[in-house]
């Protein structure tokens, strides 16, 4: 210990203070010492010299496979002092802290969002710009992220290197193992502010206080309709195109949402899961229990806007509205 004191006092006084000597004959940069030089070369050359023992990876600087070597041993040093969680690099720390503190310092200069991390900011600003620098090798796709592309080529290979503990289940993301062990526990660690619904996912939490807040960043290029998720974007589409992928197997009928053919099967099977306990009857949807409950309760909760009729059902406010608005034009037309 003691020399590696006496060498660091050597090169200290061998490289006076803030005076850099050591230039880069790549790029303009310069470095206080040899070392660190060598280091930043490998960044031109692509050498990596560190190889991990446990795993195929490699890396130009030593320290940089220290912090990896975490990963294999489960080494976590860096604790949070607000929670119980722990972490294997400094940097996932400093992030993590931002959930407790609420601070998101990285403001997007197109709109009102903020994020606690730079590199979600960088990949938020290309949604303004449509630039999408990961192009996969396998088909024509690209995408904001790295890790988007990732989860995409998977979809080519097929593999699925997450293995749940629990039971045989792999899964082809980390995110959908997570989300898997969470349904297992019942864990739901992300709570909504604003009422008293929690969720096991952070993207589901996100999709869901657009709801609070009314947001609906996925709008449709044929309307003027927007939506506040993307899946609903997606099925709304196709009332344009007149899409639908959703086959029934039994006859020629298609569908444009899964949800609608799962119903629509129903009707081959006889299957009616949705019952209310003290009455015989069941229904192939939980809509269509709903609707029915209503006539026992009597409860008319659809108001019309034009006149103070109100409703049973939904369908029925719509017909009624349409056909308001078909007497007021037939009125306004000349004899």
């Amino acid at each position: 210990m003691a020399n590696t004191k006496e060498s660091h006092v050597v090169k200290h006084q061998i490289t006076p203070s803030g005076r850099k000597t050591h230039q880069c004959n790549h790029c303009d940069k310069t470095f206080p010492y040899k070392s660190y030089l060598k280091s930043h070369l490998m960044s031109h050359t692509g050498e990596k010299p560190y190889q991990c023992s446990q795993c195929d990876k490699a890396f130009s600087m030593n320290s940089n496979l220290k912090q990896h070597l975490r990963i294999h041993s489960g080494e976590k040093t860096y604790q949070c002092n607000h929670c119980d969680k722990a972490f294997s690099h400094n940097g996932h720390l400093v992030t993590h802290l931002s959930s407790h503190t609420g601070e998101k310092p990285h403001q997007c200069s197109q709109c009102n969002k903020a994020f606690s991390q730079k590199s979600s900011l960088i990949i938020h600003l290309r949604s303004h710009t449509g630039e999408k620098p990961y192009q996969c090798s396998q088909c024509d796709k690209a995408f904001l992220s790295k890790s988007n592309l990732k989860c995409h080529l998977i979809s080519h290979t097929g593999e699925k290197p997450y293995q749940c503990s629990q039971c045989d289940e792999v899964f082809s993301t980390n995110d959908s193992l997570k989300m898997h062990l969470r349904t297992q526990s019942g864990e739901k660690p992300y709570q909504c502010s604003q009422c008293d619904k929690a969720f096991s996912m952070n993207c589901n939490l996100k999709r869901h206080l657009r709801m609070h807040n009314g947001e609906k960043p996925y709008q449709c290029n044929h309307c003027d309709k927007a939506f506040s998720q993307n899946e609903q974007l997606v099925t709304h589409l196709r009332s344009h195109t007149g899409e639908k992928p959703h086959q029934c197997s039994q006859c020629d009928k298609a569908f444009s949402q899964k949800s609608n053919l799962v119903i629509y099967l129903r009707s081959h099977t006889g299957e009616k899961p949705h019952q209310r306990s003290q009455y015989d009857k069941a229904f192939l949807s939980k809509s269509n229990l709903k609707c029915h409950l209503i006539s026992h309760t009597g409860e008319k909760p659809y108001q019309c806007s034009q006149c103070d009729k109100v409703f049973s059902r939904n369908n029925s406010l719509k017909d009624t509205s349409e056909a308001t608005q078909w007497r007021k034009t037939i009125s306004m037309q000349p004899l």
